[in-house]
């Protein structure tokens, strides 16, 4: 069995790690090369580096403070955030990224995951989709949350699936830092539309949810933020919950 993987998340405005609830109310958290290093050390199996503000601003992302993160993890690095061209793709790659994470690049030109995944092979490219339910649907926002593109979730994961994409963050915006839970309802839909690994974010608040969490099969990694943050859980203890509940995880 695969062993599923713990992802802290670095949310990075203006050169700070933030959090937030439901995507609004930003806080400043810390450092985010000291965050870095202190998620390599403590066993986390891969990161996830977001300039949540580049895409609303119009801009590129800050490639300076991507490289210390780079330089001090010595695992998968996915980064994100203002991805909206093939050259942003080589861009973040050079700065030591081993995953680039599209989303509003993506709604806007949906061409851009096949060129990453014909360029840079599928594994490299990841979908990243935040998503609020709307009425009766899921629907998927643009722009860090701000704009809802009236586009079905499903609908768009699967065509990001014929598209290319070799793997999906599923970000939902309604359990977004309020710490009860993944949107499990959610998750299970996603994995009954889609083949394609996924990475569940937003509601983690304790050690039991990422055991409910991995009782779905096909999600293969959890995301979390500011529990990993302020000390709330500590990545070692979740792991040896996580084999205690037989639940295959690596241990460094």
């Amino acid at each position: 069995m695969i062993a599923k993987r713990i992802v802290p998340c670095l949310d990075v405005r203006d050169g700070r790690v933030v959090k937030g609830i439901n995507f609004a109310g930003l806080q400043d958290v810390n450092d985010p090369v000291t965050l870095a290093r202190f998620y390599n050390e403590q066993g986390a199996d891969e990161l996830v580096f977001y300039d949540i503000t580049a895409s609303a601003e119009e801009r590129g992302l800050f490639t300076d403070i991507l490289k210390g993160v780079a330089s001090e993890v010595f695992i998968p690095l996915t980064v994100g955030g203002g991805i909206n061209t093939l050259s942003d793709f080589e861009r973040v790659l050079n700065c030591g990224a081993d995953k680039v994470s599209i989303n509003s690049g993506a709604l806007r030109r949906p061409q851009l995951i096949e060129e990453g995944a014909k360029r840079y092979g599928s594994q490299c490219v990841v979908l990243s989709v935040d998503v609020r339910r709307v009425g009766d649907k899921w629907h998927v926002f643009a722009k860090g949350g701000r704009e809802d593109t009236g586009l079905e979730a499903l609908e768009w994961i699967r065509q990001g699936e014929q598209l290319g994409a070799g793997e999906l963050v599923i970000n939902s915006m309604d359990t977004d830092g309020v710490k009860r839970g993944f949107d499990l309802e959610l998750l299970e839909a996603v994995s009954n539309n889609t083949s394609l690994p996924i990475v569940a974010s937003g509601g983690a608040g304790k050690s039991e949810d990422f055991i409910d969490l991995f009782q779905l099969p096909k999600i293969e990694a959890g995301l979390a933020a500011s529990i990993f943050h302020y000390g709330e859980v500590k990545i070692p203890d979740l792991k040896k919950q996580l084999l205690t509940a037989k639940i295959p995880v690596r241990i460094v």
